[in-house]
């Protein structure tokens, strides 16, 4: 790594993340809305660094379930109301006298509606955000070349990976840095969308990051400078003794076809081994992880989902394609959703061994809903079980071969201690 890339605040002793407080939830009401036809199921929590999202997948009628315009729905006679005296107080009351924009505050109430949700995967998009999100899914990106997700202990922003040859990497930033300022505002409390709107911006501009980094004296200043990124999603190589290596960073619409051919390689090496690496992986598709099951599992369920109305959707594999050579899974605490559906159903059949540390703990299904208005819901829909009916969310899936990274061994000397122990194991089966 430049050194140069990065500076230590001198003589300052280190000042730990603060645990953020909860953040305020505004109360909202939606009023006049329609839900457009479109929808999205994504079982990843993360955001790319740049401009991407998931293709509308399917569509579900709502017949039978429970209507919110009821007698206990919020949108009532008597919520309108008080919305209209709590503007009529603060047209009166507040002390600014310039003009209140009634844009934001009519978009607070909506945020604060899914913000009383509790649950932080669930999102309001405004117009722009939306917009943001559906912009070009074909691999092409504008930002720094990093993953992000939310750090479950401090609550703030969190690299949970990097891409080579980008100017993330390029400016020394690493795995598990915690976002502590960017741009001096502080991440704390703030939603993964918010995090990712500070983070990206237009080619050739510069975001400044305040890094807290375990096991350093101070905080990190770094400059990155936003870029366009090509970032295919799956790498494959020959390591040595004839074992095939495939690293699959996220379960894009391009995945499949990516994999499909690192496998076909793989295979047509005649390699003795696979080792597939998905630490790091934050997530994606529905489809496309089911799709690559689909090619190494035997024939059998491959993963549920139930929602709350007690409905189960199951997606099956037939097994004509089941990978019959030595697998190692390496996964690791940012190893997340989609790729714990793969982890979980390969460990679930036995057919490989999972070795790293345990992974995040995503076992719940978002589906993105467009409204009318061109504004979106990013909601909750469905718990999803592994094929023995494990629900891994909150607990994550524990490695057959625990081996923690060295961080040291690495950015120091280039040295991968959980791919060495992988090709042991691969080596061990092949023996």
């Amino acid at each position: 790594m430049d050194q140069n890339n990065y500076y230590h605040m001198n003589n300052i002793q280190p000042r730990q993340p603060i645990p953020p407080q909860p953040p305020h939830k505004s109360g909202g009401i939606l009023l006049g809305m329609m839900l457009g036809i479109a929808a999205t199921l994504l079982v990843g929590g993360f955001v790319f660094v740049g401009v991407k999202f998931y293709e509308a997948v399917d569509n579900r009628n709502a017949a039978g379930k429970k209507s919110t315009t009821g007698a206990d729905s919020i949108v009532s006679e008597e919520t309108e109301k008080k919305l209209s005296a709590i503007e009529d107080v603060i047209e009166e009351y507040y002390y600014q006298d310039a003009d209140i924009d009634v844009d934001a505050m009519t978009e607070g109430m909506y945020h604060g509606m899914v913000d009383a949700l509790g649950d932080p995967y669930s999102v309001y998009y405004t117009e722009e955000e939306w917009e943001d999100l559906m912009q070009d899914t074909e691999g092409i990106y504008y930002g720094i070349g990093a993953y992000l997700m939310i750090d479950q202990v401090t609550g703030l922003g969190k690299i949970s990976g990097v891409i080579e040859n980008t100017p993330a990497q390029k400016a020394g930033l690493r795995e598990n840095d915690l976002l502590y300022l960017v741009d001096g505002e502080s991440t704390a409390g703030m939603e993964l969308s918010e995090i990712v709107s500070r983070v990206k911006g237009e080619e050739g501009t510069t975001v400044h990051f305040t890094i807290y980094r375990e096991g350093e004296s101070d905080y990190l200043e770094i400059d990155v400078e936003r870029r366009k990124i090509e970032a295919p999603t799956v790498k494959y190589e020959l390591l040595k003794d004839n074992i095939g290596y495939i690293q699959i960073t996220e379960f894009d619409d391009v995945t499949t076809d990516q994999f499909t051919e690192a496998l076909a390689v793989v295979k047509g090496s005649h390699a003795e081994g696979l080792i597939l690496d998905l630490r790091g992986n934050p997530g994606g598709s529905l489809n496309v992880v089911v799709d690559i099951a689909r090619q190494i599992l035997p024939k059998g369920l491959i993963v549920y989902t139930e929602d709350k109305y007690g409905e189960r959707e199951e997606y099956n594999c037939d097994g004509s394609r089941q990978l019959t050579m030595p697998l190692v899974v390496l996964v690791n605490g940012n190893s997340a959703s989609a790729s714990e559906i793969l982890a979980g159903a390969i460990k679930d059949y036995k057919i490989g061994t999972l070795v790293g540390t345990t992974t995040f703990g995503k076992g719940i299904v978002q589906r993105v809903l467009p409204l009318t208005d061109g504004t979106a819901l990013k909601l909750t829909i469905s718990a999803y079980y592994t094929p023995n009916g494990n629900n891994i969310h909150g607990v994550g899936i524990e490695p057959d071969v625990v081996c923690e990274f060295d961080a040291d061994a690495y950015y120091d000397g280039g040295v991968d201690n959980q791919l060495e122990k992988a090709v042991e194991e691969i080596q061990k089966m092949t023996k």
